[in-house]
Parts: structure tokens; C-alpha cells; sequence
């Protein structure tokens, strides 16, 4: 679940807070035991991800896929991050088509052939939170969907390997923006990269400092040090990187009605690389 970094945020944070936030004053450093309650968490959003994946085919509704999300979580003694997070309704924010983020699960949305939907999924055990999505092409996929989840998921692998030591957060931001503008040169079309929302830190809550661009300039920004945990999730467009937010208060659409993909995963920076921790386990 991204969240919207917006101006005002920025503004009220003063001249230090905003150092606190290039410094990495702000962010929640994990140890080594808590990455692991980490992947504990994030194993769980992978099986309740990989259930949505298997159930996802015309004629099933995004109610059906939030409950099978929420069989998964519940099961494994964990708890949904999302549900009643300021009021969301549902396990799940399952996003069809034009829906970028935050769409509302519903028995009135039904997914027919063709249909594009990103489903985003969030856990709690034993206090530690793993959040990670994923774009699914439903039935037979509409001319141009693969490429745009492709060029999504290869954008955030693109961020996850900026995820070292000594790196800058700039550095994750400029990846993302990079491999996304190299991959639409390469499908021959353009693909908005939306800015308003973004990646996030994560650990004891699910949204926390820092908040993580999905565009950034390499070398800026606070610096990567071994035991920050971020969700890195970036959101491309078939059209416009300009959104609008529908009236539930929630869900957010192109500003064009182009068809938008969403791919996300928990990651850990570790001494020895980036640790994806909502990975499917091997």
C-alpha cells in the first residue's frame, strides 16, 4: 500500500526535520533477528499473493480475492495490515485496469478476460509488518498489458538491487526511473511513472520514514546503511503519470483512463546485498 508523500508534508516538516530525513535520523533500524521476524511476516504475504495469483480468472470478483487473501494471513496466525488501516475496508487493495493503487475489493467488481488487476497484500506477525503486490493479466491478456507489468516488475528489480550499503536514496529512485524509460524505448511506446506515490520504510508499522520515490537523481538523498527494511513499489502507466482519487477516498485512477501495473516487495539492506523479504520461499 503506497503512501502519498505530497509538498505540505515536506513544508511542515521544518529545515530539521528534513535534515533528520537526508540524515536517516528518522528511520527504524532492524538487527538481524528482527529482518528475520521480517521474512517471517513477508512469507506470509507471499502465500496469501501467490493463493489471490491462483484464484484470479474471469468471473471471480475482488471480494472473492480479499477473502482468499485473508484466509491465508488469518491461517498463518497472522493479521491483515490493511484492514481498518484509517478506515480501508479490506485485506487487500485489488486495482483493475485504470486503478493504480488503493482499489476497493468489491462483488460488483467483477474481472472478465483481458482484465488487468495489481493486488496489493500486507501482514502482521508478532508485531512486525511485510507488504509486497503484484500485477496479474486475467484470462487472455488486452494488447500491450505484458509489456506494462513487465517493464513495472523490471523497474522495481531495477530499485531492489540500488538497496546497498553506502548507497544513496536517490540511487533507488534513479534506478527505478531509469529501467522504466529504457524498458518503454524498448517496447517502442511511453509509460508514466507516477510520482505522487511511492515506496516506504517498514518495520513495526507499515508506513514509515523514509518515504521512497519512484524518480529520483543518483547520489542524493539520505544514505543506505545495513539494516533499513523498505517496501520498494513503483507504479507505471500505459499514458499519463497524473492520478486522480475517487470519490470512496481511496482509489486511485489515471487522470487519462490508460491501463496502470503496480509491483512492490519488503526489502532489506544487508551487508551482503539486498534481502527481498516478501520473496516466495524457495
Amino acid at each position: 500500500m503506497g503512501p502519498n508523500r505530497s509538498l505540505a508534508d515536506v513544508v511542515s516538516a521544518g529545515v530539521g526535520g528534513i535534515a533528520d530525513r537526508v540524515r536517516g535520523r528518522l528511520v527504524e533500524m532492524k538487527t538481524p533477528g528482527q529482518v528475520e521476524a521480517m521474512r517471517a511476516a513477508g512469507l506470509v504475504v507471499a502465500d496469501a499473493l501467490a493463493a489471490v495469483t491462483e484464484a484470479a480468472r474471469p468471473g471471480v470478483s475482488t471480494a472473492d480475492l480479499d477473502e482468499v487473501a485473508e484466509g491465508v494471513i488469518r491461517e498463518a496466525g497472522a493479521v491483515p495490515s490493511f484492514l481498518g488501516y484509517m478506515g480501508f475496508p479490506a485485506s487487500i487493495c485489488a486495482s483493475v485496469n485504470e486503478q493504480v493503487v488503493h482499489g476497493i475489493p468489491s462483488r460488483e467488481q467483477v474481472l472478465g478476460d483481458g482484465d488487468l488487476v495489481s493486488v496489493d497484500c500486507g501482514a502482521i506477525l508478532e508485531g512486525w509488518h511485510g507488504d509486497a503486490a503484484v500485477t496479474l493479466l486475467v484470462g487472455t491478456p488486452a494488447a500491450g498489458d505484458e509489456d506494462l507489468s513487465g517493464a513495472c516488475r523490471a523497474a522495481m528489480d531495477a530499485g531492489i538491487a540500488a538497496l546497498v550499503p553506502g548507497g544513496r536514496l536517490g540511487d533507488v529512485g534513479h534506478a527505478i526511473e531509469a529501467e522504466a524509460r529504457r524498458r518503454a524505448a524498448a517496447d517502442g511506446r511511453e509509460y508514466g511513472i507516477v510520482a505522487d506515490y511511492g515506496g516506504h520504510g517498514i518495520g513495526t508499522s507499515m508506513h514509515m520514514e523514509p518515504f521512497v520515490p519512484n524518480l529520483g537523481r543518483a547520489g542524493s538523498g539520505m544514505r543506505l546503511r545495513t539494516g533499513m527494511v523498505l517496501a520498494i513499489e513503483p507504479m507505471l502507466t500505459g499514458g499519463t503519470d497524473e492520478t486522480e482519487e475517487l470519490e470512496d477516498g481511496w482509489t486511485v485512477v489515471t487522470a487519462d483512463g490508460s491501463r496502470a501495473a503496480h509491483w512492490e516487495h519488503s526489502v532489506a539492506v544487508t551487508d551482503d546485498g539486498p534481502r527481498i523479504l516478501t520473496a516466495p520461499a524457495s
